[in-house]
């Protein structure tokens, strides 16, 4: 059963996430051959407050 952990900075509306599971499920299939009803996608959003790259959130990066 394929897991697929992906974090975003938070802020992006639905839809968009939306599209994001539906590519990487069938990403994970294709490339994988796993059938559908094994793969789970998971997406945590992490509020920029909260991320850091460099030393810099990403609210202070501005982004």
């Amino acid at each position: 059963m394929p897991i697929v952990r992906i974090s975003v900075a938070a802020g992006r509306d639905h839809a968009q996430l939306r599209e994001c599971l539906r590519a990487v499920h069938e990403a994970v299939r294709d490339s994988l051959g796993a059938p559908d009803a094994s793969i789970r996608v998971l997406i945590t959003e992490v509020e920029p407050d909260l991320w850091s790259s460099g030393g810099k959130t990403l609210s202070e990066r501005g982004r």
